[in-house]
C-alpha cells in the first residue's frame, strides 16, 4: 500500500472515533483525532497570539514590552493549566532604536533630491547629529568589495546581493545573503568606508525595511549600518548603471544601553512516572522592534503553551515531564537558551528532547530531526500519524538556536518545518503583524508539536 493511501486510511480512522478523554492506554491514532477536534473548534492558538501582540507588542530585549511579554505569558500559562509556572532571570542587551532613522539622496550641493525607506540594523552605532554624507558604492559580494582597493574609502557601501529567487528553500536564499547584514559593518569600515546600506532580507519587492543583528569587530572601526527596502536598492541600481554617483545623507539615532534584567518563561505537565526526564518545547518570547513579531516569533510561543493546553484538556497524563519554555533573546544575543540549560534546575533533570517553532506560524509539514544517526530511523516510525495531518515530512533539520545548548548535551532535537515561501516577507519588519497569521495553520502547528510531545513523553524514543 503506497503512503498517500495509507494516510487517507489513517484519516478515516480518526474521523470516526469519538471525542472521549484519552487514557494511559489509549492508541496514538485516538490522540491525533482528539487533538484535532480540541485544537481546530477553538484555534485558541491565534486568541493567545492576538493578546500577546496587541498587549506587549514588540519584544526587543530590554524594551518595555518583553517585560509585558514575560509576566503576560506566565499568566496565560497559568490560565491554560501548565503547573510549576515561573520565570528564569538572565541579563540580556540593550539596544534602542531611537526616533531618528533617515537616509536621504543630496546633490553635490547637499540639496535633498529624494527619501530612502530605512531601518537601523539591530546593534548598529548612531550616526553623528548631523549624519554623514557620502558617495554610494554598490557591491555584491565581499570580493567585490576588496577588489575595489582605496575606491570606498570616505563612501558609503551599499550591500546589494539579493537572496536568490530560484531556491527551493527560502532559508536557503536567506542563508546566502545574510551575511551582508551580520558582519557587513565590519567588512565595509575595513575598507574605509564611512557608514553602509544593506539590501532588506527578503524576496519582496517593496518598499518596506528589514532589520537584524549585525555585528562589530572590537579590531575594527565601528560604522553605523541601515537596511534598505529592496524597491529603493532597485532604484539605487539603476542609478549606478546610468553612470550617476548618488550621494546619501544618513542619521540615525540608536545607542546601545548596559545589560537589563529579561528572563526566559516555564511551564509544564508534569510528568506522572518519570518526571525527571523533560521534553522541551519553546519558541523565542523576544522579537524585533518592527511589527509585533507576530510571526516571529509570538507563533512559536503560543505554539509552545497551545501544544500543552491541549494535551491537559483532553486528559493526557504524560509519563514524562513536558516543558513550555519562552526563551528570551534569540534575535540580539542568544543568552535565553544558553541560561537555561545552564541554569541549576537543569542538574537533576534528562533532556530526552527539545522542539523549536520558529519559522512563523504556517501550515505545518512536518519536523526537521537533529541527533545521532539512529534517531531519524526510529522517529520515522511515527510518520503515518503525522501523514495523516498532512504534516509527515520528517527529515534531517536543525533543532532551532534556543535549543541548540540542550541538543549538545544529548536531548533529541526537532525542528518544526511550515509552508516557508511567505516568512520573508514578513520577518524583521513593519509586516510582521497578527492579520498576517491564519487562524488554523497556527492552530495546526501546535497540534503538531502536541502530538509530537505525546509521543515523545509516552513512548521514548
Amino acid at each position: 500500500m503506497n503512503r498517500g493511501l495509507c494516510a487517507l486510511l489513517v484519516v478515516g480512522l480518526l474521523l470516526s472515533l469519538p471525542l472521549t478523554r484519552a487514557t494511559a492506554a489509549e492508541p496514538a491514532d485516538s490522540v491525533v483525532q482528539r487533538l484535532l477536534r480540541a485544537g481546530l473548534s477553538s484555534t485558541h492558538a491565534h486568541t493567545l497570539l492576538k493578546q500577546l501582540t496587541l498587549e506587549a507588542g514588540h519584544r526587543l530585549s530590554g524594551s518595555p514590552g518583553s517585560q509585558k511579554a514575560i509576566a503576560l505569558t506566565g499568566r496565560m500559562m497559568r490560565e491554560c493549566g501548565l503547573t510549576s509556572v515561573r520565570v528564569e532571570s538572565l541579563m540580556v542587551p540593550c539596544w534602542v532604536r531611537g526616533p531618528l532613522e533617515e537616509a536621504i539622496l543630496v546633490d553635490a550641493r547637499g540639496r535633498q533630491r529624494d527619501r530612502l525607506n530605512v531601518c537601523a540594523l539591530g546593534g548598529s552605532i548612531a550616526t553623528p547629529k548631523e549624519g554623514i554624507t557620502g558617495e554610494i558604492v554598490e557591491v555584491r559580494s565581499f570580493e567585490e568589495l576588496r577588489a575595489l582597493g582605496e575606491t570606498p574609502r570616505g563612501k558609503i557601501v551599499l550591500f546589494n546581493r539579493p537572496m536568490d529567487p530560484s531556491l527551493l528553500s527560502t532559508g536557503e536564499a536567506y542563508g546566502g545573503a545574510v551575511d551582508q547584514r551580520s558582519i557587513g559593518a565590519i567588512v565595509a569600515a575595513r575598507a574605509g568606508a564611512v557608514g553602509a546600506l544593506v539590501r532588506s532580507m527578503t524576496l519582496a519587492l517593496d518598499a518596506v525595511p528589514h532589520t537584524g543583528a549585525t555585528h562589530y569587530a572590537d579590531t575594527i572601526p565601528k560604522i553605523p549600518i541601515a537596511a534598505v527596502s529592496t524597491m529603493d536598492a532597485e532604484k539605487l541600481h539603476r542609478m549606478i548603471l546610468q553612470g550617476k554617483k548618488p550621494r546619501l545623507r544618513l542619521r540615525l539615532s540608536c545607542e546601545t544601553r548596559s545589560d537589563v534584567p529579561g528572563a526566559n518563561v516555564l511551564g509544564e505537565l508534569s510528568g506522572n512516572e518519570k518526571p525527571e526526564e523533560v521534553i522541551v518545547v519553546g519558541g523565542h518570547l523576544d522579537s524585533w522592534d518592527k511589527g509585533s513579531g507576530a510571526h516571529d516569533d509570538g507563533a512559536g510561543c503560543v505554539q509552545a503553551i497551545e501544544a500543552l493546553r491541549l494535551l491537559r484538556e483532553i486528559g493526557v497524563k504524560p509519563k514524562r515531564t513536558i516543558r513550555a519554555v519562552l526563551f528570551m533573546n534569540e534575535e540580539n544575543g542568544s543568552r535565553g537558551g544558553r541560561a537555561y540549560a545552564d541554569a541549576p534546575g537543569r542538574r537533576a533533570e534528562r533532556h530526552i528532547a527539545a522542539i523549536e517553532s520558529d519559522g512563523g506560524g504556517f501550515t505545518p509539514r512536518g519536523f526537521g530531526v537533529q541527533g545521532d544517526s539512529t534517531l531519524l530511523r526510529r522517529v520515522l516510525r511515527w510518520q503515518p500519524l503525522f501523514d495523516a495531518i498532512n504534516a509527515g515530512t520528517i527529515r534531517p533539520g536543525y533543532g532551532g538556536v534556543d535549543v541548540s545548548p540542550i541538543i549538545e548535551r544529548g536531548a533529541a532535537g526537532f525542528g518544526l518545518i511550515v509552508d516557508h515561501h511567505r516568512y520573508f516577507d514578513y520577518h524583521h519588519s513593519d509586516n510582521d503583524t497578527l492579520d498576517k497569521v491564519h487562524p488554523r495553520e497556527l492552530e495546526m502547528g501546535a497540534i503538531v508539536e502536541a502530538l509530537l510531545c505525546y509521543l515523545l513523553a509516552n513512548e521514548g524514543i
